[in-house]
């Protein structure tokens, strides 16, 4: 014999709650309406029936309201929670009854909204389909980022490259010691050649296409981790970016996920909520008038690293308009993700804002794979059940599957709910530490123990914004009097060149290029070293821009010249000119390659 809930079978809001359960708790569970089983139950008066529900147990015990409600939940896997903390913890169970017996006395209202929060046909949630199409798009996005990275590798860190890695481990292994396997983990310790840095970036591409096709996923997940990793450290200055730790944390996410969907969607909802939300709060807290008064966009379109063609039109809109698109960006970034902690419909509100926000960047900006990463977080915020109005049968079959295959046993969902665990543990940590406070000592040496892993990373981008666009212009010359200009690929350079798009690739060096312009060149060690390989004529970094102005031998000197670059106006945008620039002075003194006798 089997439990029994029984409820007011007149009543739309019981109704609809007592489907709900029974898809919840499935088989375990009776549920009446009372009209049908009144008789039955002489010592239950029709008043009782119609004021709350009634749990009645096997053996004849009765509970209602709150608690008849928690006892049907306890049936339902992994809800047996709510029970516990209604008989142990102190205050919870009157103030259950509290909320049972308000939501009781208006429950017209309480159905109207549960319909505007749920639908009308609400199931449990269920995250198969989702995780599945995740895991398989994850792969898409790593692929980019490996295949981006592996196509200018040697002019970066190759043995001739700006910052040849081989000096890397050198240097960390003198000054660390034994330590630098934890410091610094990454496969580079066993062999920095120019073959192994090559051989890491194309294996993290075929390891993301095996995630794609759906082959080995999770071994997949390790090593993708584990390569981009060892990239992030072998990188150097030029892997300093926000979206290679923010990949890093999704991989392991994903990783998560291919484990226990329910558990790695969460965790992703956490970590798209923590991305958004920074990402505002840091600009407030920045102190940045420009963000405050809401004028910030009428400069981005122009400074931002390499803006897109569409760019030169967005940053002509009127002053209100880039105004009131400001405020629309705070409220995505700061209201919004509140809602990702909502109800479904609520939470599809928030996706839907997110999606808007990150195409009308990803548009307007060539932010690489980062963009397209974040609107696939945003794919977490969707249940299955949304997702197979539009998903065809067949893959819909694929990821039912896949689910039925890879059912996870217990003791795999209890370390899967601790690393996750940890990792929201660390988040908080690192959010109350950007808002100013001072986590206790032992909560900062865990902290301190699982930072080089990057398995969470503070977010937070443009927290001040640059007004003016310096562009640096690096030039060349035989006799030090006519002077010739490197192009670049991506970054601003001759005015009559239009934006290009690159997304979802990441020039690193063309990016690094805005970052100097805004520092001193005498603190940037791999400026002096970019243009040492210049004036080598060094075919790997030569081959990283547009066009080398000296094809058959080196220049002499080399020097780096500030301009201040504006959009072209109308009229000369219409005759084919993009930018307009004028020098404002000299960034690096002409230098020439030092001979023994010097």
């Amino acid at each position: 014999m089997r439990p029994q809930l029984i409820f007011d079978g007149d009543c739309g809001f019981c109704g609809y709650w007592a489907r709900y359960w029974q898809k919840l708790t499935g088989e375990s569970v009776d549920y009446r309406p009372y009209q049908q089983v009144l008789a039955q139950y002489p010592t239950i008066s029709e008043a009782e029936f119609q004021r709350a529900v009634q749990f009645i147990a096997p053996d004849g015990r009765r509970a209602s309201g709150a608690e008849a409600s928690l006892l049907t939940l306890a049936h339902a896997r992994g809800k047996g929670f709510w029970l516990a903390l209604y008989r142990y913890l102190p205050g919870f169970a009157p103030v259950s009854e509290l909320a049972y017996a308000y939501i009781a006395r208006r429950r017209p209202a309480f159905f109207r909204i549960s319909l505007l929060l749920w639908g009308r046909n609400h199931e449990p949630p269920r995250y198969e389909l989702v995780s599945f199409l995740f895991l398989r798009l994850f792969g898409l996005v790593t692929l980019c980022a490996f295949v981006s990275f592996a196509v200018q590798v040697g002019g970066l860190i190759g043995s001739r490259g700006i910052l040849p890695l081989h000096e890397l481990v050198d240097a960390l292994a003198a000054r660390l010691g034994p330590e630098r396997f934890v410091l610094a983990p990454m496969v580079f310790w066993l062999n920095d050649s120019d073959l192994a840095i090559s051989a890491v970036c194309w294996a993290g591409a075929g390891l993301s296409l095996l995630l794609v096709l759906n082959l080995l996923p999770r071994l997949s997940l390790v090593l993708i981790y584990a390569l981009y990793l060892s990239l992030l450290y072998a990188g150097q200055t030029f892997m300093n970016f926000q979206w290679d730790t923010f990949l890093l944390e999704t991989a392991v996410v994903a990783l998560l996920m291919s484990f226990k969907p329910t558990s790695g969607v969460w965790l992703s909802r956490w970590l798209l909520f923590r991305f958004m939300f920074m990402s505002g709060v840091v600009k407030l807290i920045s102190g940045d008038p420009n963000w405050r008064n809401l004028s910030a966009l009428s400069y981005h379109f122009l400074t931002q690293p390499l803006p897109t063609p569409l760019a030169w039109y967005a940053a002509s809109l009127p002053t209100g308009a880039l105004k009131a698109a400001t405020g629309a960006m705070f409220f995505v970034e700061l209201v919004l993700p509140f809602l990702i902690l909502c109800p479904r419909r609520i939470r599809f509100v928030s996706a839907f804002g997110i999606l808007m926000l990150q195409s009308c960047i990803l548009v307007t900006g060539n932010y690489n794979w980062f963009n397209l990463q974040t609107m696939l977080l945003c794919l977490t915020l969707f249940d299955d059940a949304a997702l197979r109005r539009i998903v065809p049968p067949r893959l819909l079959g694929l990821a039912q599957a896949r689910a039925k295959a890879q059912s996870p046993r217990r003791a795999v969902t209890i370390v899967v709910n601790a690393v996750a665990l940890l990792m929201v543990f660390l988040s908080l940590v690192q959010i109350d530490e950007r808002f100013g406070g001072r986590p206790p000592g032992p909560t900062l040496a865990i902290d301190d123990m699982f930072e080089p892993f990057h398995i969470v990373s503070p977010y937070g981008l443009f927290a001040v914004m640059t007004t003016t666009r310096n562009e640096i212009i690096v030039e060349g010359s035989d006799d030090g009097v006519q002077w010739r200009e490197y192009e670049f690929r991506y970054k601003p350079g001759d005015v009559g060149r239009r934006p290009p798009w690159n997304i979802p690739h990441q020039p690193r060096l063309d990016w690094q290029m805005w970052f100097a312009a805004l520092d001193d060149p005498q603190r940037l060690p791999w400026f002096s070293r970019f243009l040492e390989r210049l004036l080598e004529n060094e075919p790997s970094v030569t081959a990283l821009l547009e066009r080398n102005p000296f094809p058959d031998k080196p220049p002499t000197y080399v020097r780096a010249e500030f301009y201040d670059y504006t959009y072209a106006a109308d009229d000369d945008r219409a005759a084919g000119r993009w930018w307009e620039r004028r020098l404002s002075g000299l960034y690096f003194p002409a230098a020439r390659l030092k001979t023994n006798g010097e």
